[in-house]
Protein backbone atom coordinates (compact mmCIF):
# COMPACT_ATOMS: atom_id res chain seq x y z
CA UNK A 1 0.00 0.00 0.00
CA UNK A 2 2.74 2.76 0.52
CA UNK A 3 3.36 2.87 -3.33
CA UNK A 4 -0.22 4.30 -3.40
CA UNK A 5 0.59 6.90 -0.87
CA UNK A 6 0.86 9.18 -4.00
CA UNK A 7 -2.84 9.40 -4.03
CA UNK A 8 -2.79 10.83 -0.27
CA UNK A 9 -1.62 14.05 -2.25
CA UNK A 10 -3.57 17.30 -1.55
CA UNK A 11 -5.28 15.59 1.81
CA UNK A 12 -2.34 15.61 4.04
CA UNK A 13 -4.14 17.71 6.53
CA UNK A 14 -6.66 14.94 7.31
CA UNK A 15 -3.53 12.59 7.27
CA UNK A 16 -2.93 14.52 10.30
CA UNK A 17 -6.38 15.90 12.22
CA UNK A 18 -7.96 12.18 11.64
CA UNK A 19 -5.17 10.11 13.91
CA UNK A 20 -4.47 13.33 16.13
CA UNK A 21 -7.96 13.16 16.64
CA UNK A 22 -7.96 9.61 17.51
CA UNK A 23 -5.24 9.91 19.69
CA UNK A 24 -7.03 12.78 21.86
CA UNK A 25 -9.92 10.01 22.28
CA UNK A 26 -7.03 7.50 23.43
CA UNK A 27 -5.78 9.93 26.25
CA UNK A 28 -9.47 10.76 27.53
CA UNK A 29 -10.19 6.89 27.76
CA UNK A 30 -7.15 6.70 29.54
CA UNK A 31 -7.76 8.98 32.08
CA UNK A 32 -11.37 7.39 33.27
CA UNK A 33 -9.99 4.61 35.23
CA UNK A 34 -7.63 7.06 37.58
CA UNK A 35 -10.91 8.89 37.64
CA UNK A 36 -13.16 6.39 38.93
CA UNK A 37 -9.80 4.74 41.63
CA UNK A 38 -10.70 8.26 43.03
CA UNK A 39 -13.96 7.96 43.31
CA UNK A 40 -13.65 4.82 45.02
CA UNK A 41 -10.65 5.42 47.34
CA UNK A 42 -11.63 8.88 48.57
CA UNK A 43 -15.31 9.34 47.52
CA UNK A 44 -17.06 6.09 48.54
CA UNK A 45 -14.70 5.10 50.86
CA UNK A 46 -14.99 8.59 52.77
CA UNK A 47 -18.73 8.55 51.60
CA UNK A 48 -18.60 12.44 50.44
CA UNK A 49 -21.18 12.14 48.30
CA UNK A 50 -20.12 15.90 46.72
CA UNK A 51 -17.05 14.22 45.52
CA UNK A 52 -19.17 11.46 44.12
CA UNK A 53 -21.17 13.61 42.05
CA UNK A 54 -18.57 16.20 40.92
CA UNK A 55 -16.30 12.87 39.68
CA UNK A 56 -19.61 11.69 37.64
CA UNK A 57 -20.43 15.18 36.22
CA UNK A 58 -16.70 15.21 34.99
CA UNK A 59 -16.95 11.90 33.61
CA UNK A 60 -20.22 12.37 31.88
CA UNK A 61 -18.63 16.03 30.07
CA UNK A 62 -15.25 13.48 29.39
CA UNK A 63 -17.40 10.79 27.39
CA UNK A 64 -19.95 13.80 25.53
CA UNK A 65 -16.25 15.38 24.58
CA UNK A 66 -14.79 12.09 23.89
CA UNK A 67 -17.91 11.20 21.47
CA UNK A 68 -18.00 14.62 19.75
CA UNK A 69 -13.67 13.66 19.48
CA UNK A 70 -14.35 10.57 17.50
CA UNK A 71 -17.20 11.99 15.62
CA UNK A 72 -14.41 14.25 14.54
CA UNK A 73 -11.91 12.05 13.86
CA UNK A 74 -14.46 9.51 11.82
CA UNK A 75 -15.40 12.30 9.18
CA UNK A 76 -11.97 13.16 8.66
CA UNK A 77 -11.13 9.51 8.03
CA UNK A 78 -13.84 9.26 5.14
CA UNK A 79 -12.98 11.94 3.75
CA UNK A 80 -9.86 11.05 3.68
CA UNK A 81 -10.79 7.49 2.35
CA UNK A 82 -13.61 8.57 -0.40
CA UNK A 83 -10.61 10.86 -1.49
CA UNK A 84 -7.94 8.60 -1.86
CA UNK A 85 -10.32 5.98 -3.63
CA UNK A 86 -11.85 8.17 -6.20
CA UNK A 87 -8.35 9.46 -7.02
CA UNK A 88 -6.78 5.37 -7.11
CA UNK A 89 -9.67 4.29 -9.56
CA UNK A 90 -9.63 6.98 -11.89
CA UNK A 91 -6.00 6.62 -12.11
CA UNK A 92 -6.33 2.89 -12.68
CA UNK A 93 -9.03 3.41 -15.39
CA UNK A 94 -7.24 5.86 -16.78
CA UNK A 95 -3.83 3.38 -16.70
CA UNK A 96 -6.00 0.93 -18.70
CA UNK A 97 -7.15 2.68 -21.05
CA UNK A 98 -3.78 3.91 -22.03
CA UNK A 99 -2.50 0.15 -22.30
CA UNK A 100 -2.21 -1.54 -25.81
CA UNK A 101 -5.37 -4.13 -26.69
CA UNK A 102 -1.86 -6.97 -26.41
CA UNK A 103 -1.53 -5.37 -22.40
CA UNK A 104 -5.01 -5.70 -21.43
CA UNK A 105 -5.31 -8.97 -23.10
CA UNK A 106 -2.36 -10.28 -21.40
CA UNK A 107 -3.62 -8.91 -17.63
CA UNK A 108 -7.32 -10.43 -18.55
CA UNK A 109 -10.09 -8.58 -18.58
CA UNK A 110 -12.43 -9.99 -15.48
CA UNK A 111 -9.24 -9.47 -13.26
CA UNK A 112 -8.72 -5.59 -14.64
CA UNK A 113 -12.25 -4.83 -13.62
CA UNK A 114 -12.26 -6.76 -10.49
CA UNK A 115 -9.15 -4.79 -9.46
CA UNK A 116 -10.54 -1.70 -10.78
CA UNK A 117 -13.61 -1.97 -8.29
CA UNK A 118 -13.47 -4.58 -5.88
CA UNK A 119 -9.79 -4.36 -5.29
CA UNK A 120 -9.48 -0.67 -4.81
CA UNK A 121 -12.42 -0.79 -2.70
CA UNK A 122 -10.81 -3.09 -0.04
CA UNK A 123 -7.68 -0.48 -0.49
CA UNK A 124 -10.30 1.86 0.66
CA UNK A 125 -11.58 0.52 2.91
CA UNK A 126 -8.21 -0.67 4.74
CA UNK A 127 -7.16 3.00 5.03
CA UNK A 128 -10.17 4.55 6.59
CA UNK A 129 -9.23 2.20 9.41
CA UNK A 130 -5.89 2.34 8.85
CA UNK A 131 -6.20 6.29 10.08
CA UNK A 132 -8.68 5.33 12.47
CA UNK A 133 -6.73 2.87 14.78
CA UNK A 134 -3.30 2.45 13.62
CA UNK A 135 -2.69 5.53 16.23
CA UNK A 136 -5.60 4.81 18.58
CA UNK A 137 -4.98 1.60 19.30
CA UNK A 138 -1.38 1.35 19.77
CA UNK A 139 -1.46 4.08 21.91
CA UNK A 140 -3.69 3.06 23.70
CA UNK A 141 -2.69 -0.07 24.19
CA UNK A 142 1.41 1.08 25.31
CA UNK A 143 -0.93 3.92 27.77
CA UNK A 144 -2.42 0.81 29.92
CA UNK A 145 1.01 -0.61 29.87
CA UNK A 146 2.45 2.82 31.14
CA UNK A 147 -0.60 3.55 33.50
CA UNK A 148 -0.71 0.12 35.20
CA UNK A 149 3.52 0.36 35.60
CA UNK A 150 2.92 3.45 37.17
CA UNK A 151 -0.07 2.07 39.72
CA UNK A 152 2.44 -1.02 40.40
CA UNK A 153 5.39 -2.46 38.41
CA UNK A 154 4.48 -5.67 39.27
CA UNK A 155 1.16 -5.38 37.67
CA UNK A 156 2.50 -3.55 34.81
CA UNK A 157 4.73 -6.41 33.77
CA UNK A 158 2.24 -8.81 33.80
CA UNK A 159 -0.15 -6.79 31.80
CA UNK A 160 3.46 -5.87 29.55
CA UNK A 161 3.96 -9.91 28.65
CA UNK A 162 0.43 -10.04 27.83
CA UNK A 163 0.51 -7.76 25.31
CA UNK A 164 3.58 -8.65 23.38
CA UNK A 165 2.53 -12.34 23.45
CA UNK A 166 -1.01 -10.87 21.78
CA UNK A 167 1.24 -8.59 19.18
CA UNK A 168 3.26 -11.38 18.05
CA UNK A 169 0.32 -13.43 17.72
CA UNK A 170 -1.71 -10.75 15.41
CA UNK A 171 1.78 -10.02 13.70
CA UNK A 172 2.67 -14.32 12.50
CA UNK A 173 -0.97 -14.49 11.42
CA UNK A 174 -1.15 -11.01 9.55
CA UNK A 175 2.34 -13.14 7.21
CA UNK A 176 -0.16 -15.71 7.21
CA UNK A 177 -3.28 -15.09 5.74
CA UNK A 178 -2.06 -11.78 3.31
CA UNK A 179 -1.03 -14.56 0.35
CA UNK A 180 -4.24 -16.25 0.95
CA UNK A 181 -5.79 -13.18 0.28
CA UNK A 182 -4.16 -12.67 -2.66
CA UNK A 183 -5.37 -16.10 -3.67
CA UNK A 184 -8.95 -15.25 -2.49
CA UNK A 185 -8.85 -12.42 -5.06
CA UNK A 186 -7.67 -14.33 -7.88
CA UNK A 187 -10.52 -16.62 -7.63
CA UNK A 188 -12.59 -13.76 -7.59
CA UNK A 189 -11.49 -13.01 -11.10
CA UNK A 190 -12.38 -16.75 -12.22
CA UNK A 191 -15.75 -15.61 -11.10
CA UNK A 192 -16.28 -12.77 -12.55
CA UNK A 193 -14.59 -14.03 -16.26
CA UNK A 194 -17.37 -17.08 -15.86
CA UNK A 195 -20.10 -14.53 -14.96
CA UNK A 196 -19.28 -12.38 -17.64
CA UNK A 197 -19.11 -15.03 -20.30
CA UNK A 198 -22.16 -16.77 -19.57
CA UNK A 199 -24.06 -13.29 -19.20
CA UNK A 200 -23.11 -11.94 -23.04
CA UNK A 201 -23.38 -15.77 -24.29
CA UNK A 202 -26.62 -15.96 -22.73
CA UNK A 203 -28.52 -17.07 -25.83
CA UNK A 204 -26.08 -19.72 -27.06
CA UNK A 205 -25.57 -21.02 -23.53
CA UNK A 206 -29.43 -21.60 -23.77
CA UNK A 207 -29.84 -22.40 -28.02
CA UNK A 208 -27.11 -25.79 -26.92
CA UNK A 209 -28.92 -26.19 -23.56
CA UNK A 210 -25.46 -26.03 -22.03
CA UNK A 211 -27.29 -24.32 -18.38
CA UNK A 212 -27.01 -27.49 -16.40
CA UNK A 213 -23.09 -28.02 -17.22
CA UNK A 214 -22.19 -24.18 -17.16
CA UNK A 215 -24.02 -24.22 -13.97
CA UNK A 216 -21.93 -27.11 -12.84
CA UNK A 217 -18.77 -25.15 -14.03
CA UNK A 218 -19.77 -22.09 -11.82
CA UNK A 219 -20.49 -23.72 -8.87
CA UNK A 220 -17.20 -25.05 -8.93
CA UNK A 221 -15.61 -21.87 -9.58
CA UNK A 222 -17.55 -20.18 -6.80
CA UNK A 223 -16.84 -23.57 -4.86
CA UNK A 224 -12.43 -23.05 -5.15
CA UNK A 225 -13.26 -19.24 -3.81
CA UNK A 226 -15.53 -20.38 -1.19
CA UNK A 227 -13.05 -23.11 0.12
CA UNK A 228 -10.07 -20.87 0.28
CA UNK A 229 -12.22 -18.21 1.96
CA UNK A 230 -13.16 -20.16 4.86
CA UNK A 231 -10.06 -21.77 5.34
CA UNK A 232 -7.98 -18.76 5.43
CA UNK A 233 -11.18 -17.31 7.73
CA UNK A 234 -10.70 -20.76 9.69
CA UNK A 235 -6.85 -19.14 10.07
CA UNK A 236 -8.34 -15.17 10.93
CA UNK A 237 -10.92 -16.64 13.05
CA UNK A 238 -8.12 -18.03 15.34
CA UNK A 239 -6.19 -14.62 16.10
CA UNK A 240 -9.32 -13.49 18.87
CA UNK A 241 -9.37 -16.41 20.98
CA UNK A 242 -5.46 -16.21 20.90
CA UNK A 243 -5.75 -12.90 21.80
CA UNK A 244 -8.38 -13.49 24.70
CA UNK A 245 -6.39 -16.12 26.06
CA UNK A 246 -3.12 -13.91 26.30
CA UNK A 247 -5.00 -10.72 27.77
CA UNK A 248 -6.85 -12.96 30.22
CA UNK A 249 -3.90 -14.80 31.52
CA UNK A 250 -2.41 -11.30 32.34
CA UNK A 251 -5.74 -10.37 33.87
CA UNK A 252 -5.74 -13.38 36.10
CA UNK A 253 -1.68 -12.77 36.81
CA UNK A 254 -3.07 -9.02 37.76
CA UNK A 255 -5.87 -10.49 40.58
CA UNK A 256 -3.59 -12.99 41.46
CA UNK A 257 -0.89 -10.45 42.63
CA UNK A 258 -2.93 -7.28 43.09
CA UNK A 259 -5.18 -9.13 45.93
CA UNK A 260 -1.85 -10.01 47.35
CA UNK A 261 -1.05 -6.06 47.24
CA UNK A 262 -4.09 -4.93 48.49
CA UNK A 263 -4.07 -7.11 51.40
CA UNK A 264 -0.76 -5.78 52.65
CA UNK A 265 -1.69 -1.89 52.09
CA UNK A 266 0.22 -1.71 49.07
CA UNK A 267 -2.36 -1.02 46.47
CA UNK A 268 -5.89 0.32 47.61
CA UNK A 269 -9.35 -1.15 45.57
CA UNK A 270 -9.62 1.95 43.32
CA UNK A 271 -6.04 1.06 41.84
CA UNK A 272 -7.19 -2.73 41.55
CA UNK A 273 -10.38 -1.36 39.69
CA UNK A 274 -8.06 1.00 37.89
CA UNK A 275 -5.85 -1.58 37.00
CA UNK A 276 -8.52 -4.17 35.91
CA UNK A 277 -10.09 -1.56 33.58
CA UNK A 278 -7.19 -0.79 31.79
CA UNK A 279 -6.86 -4.56 30.91
CA UNK A 280 -9.82 -4.61 30.08
CA UNK A 281 -8.87 -1.66 27.56
CA UNK A 282 -6.06 -3.27 26.60
CA UNK A 283 -7.77 -6.47 25.34
CA UNK A 284 -10.59 -4.40 23.34
CA UNK A 285 -7.53 -2.21 21.25
CA UNK A 286 -5.90 -5.27 20.74
CA UNK A 287 -9.07 -7.13 19.60
CA UNK A 288 -9.27 -3.49 17.01
CA UNK A 289 -5.60 -3.70 16.17
CA UNK A 290 -6.40 -7.55 15.34
CA UNK A 291 -9.22 -6.95 12.75
CA UNK A 292 -7.52 -4.02 11.43
CA UNK A 293 -4.39 -6.54 11.00
CA UNK A 294 -6.86 -8.76 8.95
CA UNK A 295 -7.99 -5.91 7.01
CA UNK A 296 -4.54 -4.49 6.26
CA UNK A 297 -3.85 -8.07 5.34
CA UNK A 298 -6.69 -7.66 2.33
CA UNK A 299 -5.89 -4.16 1.50
CA UNK A 300 -2.40 -5.11 1.46
CA UNK A 301 -3.10 -8.04 -0.90
CA UNK A 302 -5.55 -6.37 -3.46
CA UNK A 303 -2.83 -3.05 -3.16
CA UNK A 304 -0.27 -5.32 -4.89
CA UNK A 305 -2.71 -6.43 -7.42
CA UNK A 306 -3.53 -2.71 -8.43
CA UNK A 307 0.54 -2.14 -8.53
CA UNK A 308 0.77 -5.22 -10.88
CA UNK A 309 -1.37 -2.91 -13.31
CA UNK A 310 0.55 -0.08 -13.05
CA UNK A 311 3.80 -1.77 -13.07
CA UNK A 312 2.40 -3.03 -16.30
CA UNK A 313 3.67 0.07 -18.71
CA UNK A 314 2.06 0.38 -22.40
CA UNK A 315 3.99 -1.28 -24.53
CA UNK A 316 3.54 0.89 -27.78
CA UNK A 317 4.56 4.62 -26.97
CA UNK A 318 3.25 7.64 -28.55
CA UNK A 319 4.90 9.11 -31.21
CA UNK A 320 5.92 12.79 -31.46
CA UNK A 321 3.93 13.92 -34.94
CA UNK A 322 0.46 14.04 -35.87
CA UNK A 323 -1.33 12.48 -38.24
CA UNK A 324 -2.13 14.16 -41.56
CA UNK A 325 -2.83 13.05 -45.05
CA UNK A 326 0.02 14.42 -47.16
CA UNK A 327 -0.71 15.85 -50.76
CA UNK A 328 0.74 13.17 -53.05
CA UNK A 329 1.30 10.58 -50.47
CA UNK A 330 -0.61 7.50 -50.22
CA UNK A 331 -3.40 7.55 -47.43
CA UNK A 332 -2.69 3.85 -45.91
CA UNK A 333 0.12 1.85 -47.02
CA UNK A 334 1.44 -1.66 -46.15
CA UNK A 335 4.97 -2.22 -46.74
CA UNK A 336 5.90 -5.70 -46.46
CA UNK A 337 4.32 -5.92 -43.24
CA UNK A 338 4.15 -9.41 -40.88
CA UNK A 339 2.53 -9.51 -38.14
CA UNK A 340 2.32 -12.77 -35.14
CA UNK A 341 0.23 -12.28 -32.09
CA UNK A 342 2.31 -13.33 -28.57
CA UNK A 343 2.06 -16.75 -27.58
CA UNK A 344 1.09 -17.55 -31.49
CA UNK A 345 1.91 -20.18 -33.27
CA UNK A 346 2.84 -18.46 -36.73
CA UNK A 347 2.57 -15.31 -38.42
CA UNK A 348 -0.98 -14.26 -38.33
CA UNK A 349 0.08 -11.88 -41.49
CA UNK A 350 3.01 -12.74 -43.52
CA UNK A 351 4.86 -10.07 -46.01
CA UNK A 352 1.65 -7.80 -46.76
CA UNK A 353 1.99 -4.87 -49.28
CA UNK A 354 0.04 -2.63 -50.63
CA UNK A 355 -1.06 1.62 -51.33
CA UNK A 356 -4.17 3.05 -51.01
CA UNK A 357 -4.42 6.66 -52.07
CA UNK A 358 -7.36 8.99 -50.72
CA UNK A 359 -10.64 8.78 -52.31
CA UNK A 360 -9.72 5.22 -53.60
CA UNK A 361 -11.21 1.80 -52.33
CA UNK A 362 -9.55 -1.24 -51.51
CA UNK A 363 -11.64 -4.38 -50.62
CA UNK A 364 -10.00 -7.18 -48.76
CA UNK A 365 -11.24 -10.50 -48.71
CA UNK A 366 -10.33 -14.19 -47.53
CA UNK A 367 -11.39 -17.32 -45.93
CA UNK A 368 -11.56 -17.62 -41.96
CA UNK A 369 -8.37 -16.59 -40.09
CA UNK A 370 -6.86 -15.76 -43.63
CA UNK A 371 -5.87 -12.51 -41.23
CA UNK A 372 -8.53 -9.56 -42.45
CA UNK A 373 -9.37 -8.30 -39.09
CA UNK A 374 -5.61 -8.22 -38.01
CA UNK A 375 -4.75 -5.92 -40.43
CA UNK A 376 -7.76 -3.56 -39.55
CA UNK A 377 -5.90 -3.33 -36.64
CA UNK A 378 -2.57 -2.84 -37.69
CA UNK A 379 -3.98 0.58 -39.44
CA UNK A 380 -5.65 1.06 -36.25
CA UNK A 381 -2.59 0.27 -33.96
CA UNK A 382 -4.22 -1.94 -31.52
CA UNK A 383 -0.93 -3.81 -32.44
CA UNK A 384 2.62 -3.47 -33.91
CA UNK A 385 3.72 -4.90 -36.71
CA UNK A 386 6.47 -7.48 -36.20
CA UNK A 387 7.98 -6.79 -39.44
CA UNK A 388 7.46 -3.73 -41.81
CA UNK A 389 6.01 -0.72 -41.86
CA UNK A 390 2.41 0.45 -41.49
CA UNK A 391 2.54 3.95 -43.39
CA UNK A 392 -0.86 6.70 -42.77
CA UNK A 393 -0.45 9.82 -44.99
CA UNK A 394 3.28 8.50 -45.51
CA UNK A 395 4.79 8.59 -42.08
CA UNK A 396 4.98 4.81 -39.91
CA UNK A 397 2.14 5.13 -37.48
CA UNK A 398 4.81 4.11 -34.85
CA UNK A 399 6.00 7.89 -35.68
CA UNK A 400 2.20 9.14 -34.46
CA UNK A 401 0.18 10.17 -31.51
CA UNK A 402 -2.63 7.43 -31.04
CA UNK A 403 -5.01 9.88 -30.76
CA UNK A 404 -4.44 11.93 -34.28
CA UNK A 405 -4.11 8.38 -36.20
CA UNK A 406 -7.31 7.15 -34.56
CA UNK A 407 -8.60 10.80 -35.99
CA UNK A 408 -7.49 10.24 -39.05
CA UNK A 409 -8.42 6.51 -39.28
CA UNK A 410 -11.39 5.30 -37.74
CA UNK A 411 -12.40 1.78 -38.09
CA UNK A 412 -16.07 -0.05 -37.73
CA UNK A 413 -16.32 -4.08 -36.71
CA UNK A 414 -18.26 -6.72 -37.08
CA UNK A 415 -19.51 -6.65 -33.28
CA UNK A 416 -20.94 -3.08 -33.41
CA UNK A 417 -21.04 -1.74 -29.66
CA UNK A 418 -23.34 0.76 -28.97
CA UNK A 419 -23.36 2.58 -25.17
CA UNK A 420 -25.95 3.14 -23.01
CA UNK A 421 -27.62 6.91 -23.26
CA UNK A 422 -29.15 7.98 -26.44
CA UNK A 423 -28.82 7.69 -29.95
CA UNK A 424 -27.29 11.10 -30.67
CA UNK A 425 -25.24 10.65 -27.38
CA UNK A 426 -23.63 7.73 -29.38
CA UNK A 427 -23.42 9.23 -33.04
CA UNK A 428 -21.28 11.99 -30.70
CA UNK A 429 -18.79 9.37 -29.87
CA UNK A 430 -17.60 9.79 -33.65
CA UNK A 431 -18.18 13.79 -33.61
CA UNK A 432 -18.30 15.87 -30.59
CA UNK A 433 -19.30 18.75 -32.09
CA UNK A 434 -21.40 17.67 -34.52
CA UNK A 435 -24.69 19.40 -35.30
CA UNK A 436 -27.57 17.90 -35.61
CA UNK A 437 -27.80 17.80 -39.36
CA UNK A 438 -24.19 16.49 -39.24
CA UNK A 439 -25.90 13.27 -37.59
CA UNK A 440 -28.44 13.38 -39.91
CA UNK A 441 -26.11 13.32 -42.64
CA UNK A 442 -24.35 10.57 -41.54
CA UNK A 443 -27.95 8.28 -40.82
CA UNK A 444 -28.66 9.19 -44.42
CA UNK A 445 -25.00 7.54 -45.57
CA UNK A 446 -25.70 4.94 -43.09
CA UNK A 447 -28.97 3.85 -44.14
CA UNK A 448 -29.82 4.46 -40.39
CA UNK A 449 -32.63 6.87 -41.00
CA UNK A 450 -35.34 4.94 -40.47
CA UNK A 451 -33.58 2.76 -37.51
CA UNK A 452 -33.36 6.72 -35.85
CA UNK A 453 -37.19 7.68 -36.92
CA UNK A 454 -38.32 3.72 -35.73
CA UNK A 455 -36.93 4.88 -32.74
CA UNK A 456 -38.94 7.86 -32.01
CA UNK A 457 -35.57 10.03 -33.16
CA UNK A 458 -32.42 11.02 -32.03
CA UNK A 459 -32.92 11.08 -28.29
CA UNK A 460 -34.75 7.84 -28.03
CA UNK A 461 -32.58 5.69 -25.13
CA UNK A 462 -30.17 3.33 -26.10
CA UNK A 463 -29.83 0.35 -23.79
CA UNK A 464 -26.27 -1.43 -22.08
CA UNK A 465 -24.88 -2.92 -24.85
CA UNK A 466 -27.94 -1.35 -27.57
CA UNK A 467 -29.24 -4.78 -26.83
CA UNK A 468 -32.99 -2.96 -27.51
CA UNK A 469 -31.46 -2.60 -31.23
CA UNK A 470 -30.96 -5.43 -33.63
CA UNK A 471 -27.62 -6.72 -35.16
CA UNK A 472 -28.54 -4.76 -38.56
CA UNK A 473 -29.54 -1.95 -36.88
CA UNK A 474 -26.06 -1.67 -34.68
CA UNK A 475 -24.36 -2.02 -37.34
CA UNK A 476 -25.57 0.65 -39.32
CA UNK A 477 -25.28 2.81 -35.89
CA UNK A 478 -21.82 2.08 -35.35
CA UNK A 479 -21.15 3.09 -39.20
CA UNK A 480 -23.44 6.17 -38.86
CA UNK A 481 -21.06 6.80 -35.43
CA UNK A 482 -17.53 6.96 -37.80
CA UNK A 483 -19.18 8.77 -40.25
CA UNK A 484 -20.08 12.02 -38.66
CA UNK A 485 -15.98 12.04 -37.98
CA UNK A 486 -14.98 12.48 -41.19
CA UNK A 487 -12.48 10.04 -40.88
CA UNK A 488 -9.65 10.38 -43.57
CA UNK A 489 -9.17 6.13 -44.25
CA UNK A 490 -12.59 4.69 -43.05
CA UNK A 491 -11.95 0.88 -42.67
CA UNK A 492 -15.10 -1.46 -42.47
CA UNK A 493 -13.98 -4.93 -41.14
CA UNK A 494 -17.35 -6.72 -42.26
CA UNK A 495 -19.46 -3.85 -40.29
CA UNK A 496 -22.43 -5.07 -42.76
CA UNK A 497 -22.37 -9.17 -42.45
CA UNK A 498 -26.11 -8.17 -40.50
CA UNK A 499 -27.21 -6.13 -43.34
CA UNK A 500 -29.87 -8.04 -46.33
CA UNK A 501 -28.21 -7.23 -49.91
CA UNK A 502 -30.01 -4.65 -50.51
CA UNK A 503 -29.33 -2.25 -47.66
CA UNK A 504 -25.54 -3.39 -48.09
CA UNK A 505 -25.51 -2.45 -51.56
CA UNK A 506 -27.45 0.96 -50.90
CA UNK A 507 -24.84 1.50 -48.13
CA UNK A 508 -21.87 1.38 -50.45
CA UNK A 509 -23.34 3.34 -53.16
CA UNK A 510 -24.21 6.36 -50.36
CA UNK A 511 -20.40 5.75 -48.87
CA UNK A 512 -18.68 6.25 -52.63
CA UNK A 513 -21.36 9.42 -53.35
CA UNK A 514 -20.68 11.01 -49.55
CA UNK A 515 -17.11 9.96 -48.77
CA UNK A 516 -15.64 11.15 -52.09
CA UNK A 517 -12.39 12.29 -50.45
CA UNK A 518 -11.87 9.34 -48.01
CA UNK A 519 -10.25 6.06 -48.48
CA UNK A 520 -12.14 3.35 -47.81
CA UNK A 521 -11.26 -0.51 -47.15
CA UNK A 522 -13.65 -2.81 -47.05
CA UNK A 523 -13.67 -6.07 -45.38
CA UNK A 524 -15.95 -9.09 -46.30
CA UNK A 525 -16.08 -12.51 -47.24
CA UNK A 526 -18.53 -11.26 -49.90
CA UNK A 527 -17.68 -11.12 -53.23
CA UNK A 528 -20.33 -8.60 -53.66
CA UNK A 529 -19.10 -6.12 -51.26
CA UNK A 530 -15.86 -6.20 -52.75
CA UNK A 531 -15.68 -6.34 -56.54
CA UNK A 532 -16.73 -3.06 -57.60
CA UNK A 533 -13.66 -1.68 -55.30
CA UNK A 534 -10.58 -0.41 -57.27
CA UNK A 535 -8.34 -3.20 -56.13
CA UNK A 536 -8.76 -6.01 -53.85
CA UNK A 537 -6.57 -7.68 -51.50
CA UNK A 538 -7.03 -11.30 -51.15
CA UNK A 539 -5.71 -13.30 -48.34
CA UNK A 540 -5.07 -16.76 -47.78
CA UNK A 541 -3.86 -18.26 -44.61
CA UNK A 542 -1.99 -14.71 -43.44
CA UNK A 543 -0.66 -14.57 -46.89
CA UNK A 544 -1.02 -12.28 -49.75
CA UNK A 545 -1.92 -13.99 -52.89
CA UNK A 546 -3.48 -11.81 -54.53
CA UNK A 547 -3.90 -8.15 -55.50
CA UNK A 548 -5.75 -6.28 -58.10
CA UNK A 549 -9.36 -5.55 -59.81
CA UNK A 550 -11.98 -7.97 -60.12
CA UNK A 551 -11.16 -8.94 -63.28
CA UNK A 552 -7.15 -9.53 -62.99
CA UNK A 553 -7.86 -11.29 -60.22
CA UNK A 554 -10.42 -13.68 -61.61
CA UNK A 555 -7.33 -14.22 -64.21
CA UNK A 556 -4.76 -14.38 -62.44
CA UNK A 557 -5.56 -15.54 -58.51
CA UNK A 558 -7.03 -19.04 -58.17
CA UNK A 559 -8.07 -18.34 -54.28
CA UNK A 560 -10.49 -15.69 -55.44
CA UNK A 561 -11.42 -17.13 -58.24
CA UNK A 562 -12.54 -20.21 -56.46
CA UNK A 563 -14.26 -17.70 -53.72
CA UNK A 564 -16.30 -16.40 -56.81
CA UNK A 565 -16.89 -19.35 -58.00
CA UNK A 566 -18.13 -20.46 -54.48
CA UNK A 567 -20.20 -17.42 -53.89
CA UNK A 568 -21.73 -16.43 -57.61
CA UNK A 569 -23.13 -17.66 -60.32
CA UNK A 570 -21.23 -18.42 -64.12
CA UNK A 571 -23.13 -15.35 -65.43
CA UNK A 572 -22.40 -13.28 -62.17
CA UNK A 573 -18.84 -14.20 -62.19
CA UNK A 574 -18.48 -13.11 -65.91
CA UNK A 575 -20.14 -9.61 -65.70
Amino acid sequence: MFKLRRYLAGHYAECVLAPLFKMLEALLQLLVPLVMAQVIDVGIATRDAGYVLWHGTLLVVMGVFAWAVAVTAQYFCSKLASAFGTALRDDLFRHVLSLSREDVERLGRATLVTRITNDSQQVQDGLNMFFRLILRSPFVTFGTVVAAFLVDGIEGAALLVAVLVSGAIVMGFMRVTTKRYREIQRGLDDVLLATTENLEGVRVLRAFRREDAERAAFSRTAETVRSRQVATGDISALVNPLTYVAINCGLIALLWFGGFQVNVGNLTQGQLVALVSYVSQALVELLKLTNLIVLLSKASACARRINEVFETRPSMADGPREAILAPGAPALAFDDVSFTYADGAGHALSHVSFELAPGRTLGVIGGTGSGKSTLASLAMRFYDATEGAVRVGGTDVRELTRASLRHVVSLVEQGATLFSGTIASNLRWGGPNAGEKDLEAALATAQAAGVVDGKGGLTAEVEQFGRNFSGGQRQRLAIARTLARRPGVLILDDSSSALDFATDAALRRAIARDCAGTAVITISQRVTAVRHADQILVLDGGRQVGLGTHEELLAGCPVYREICESQLTAEEVAR
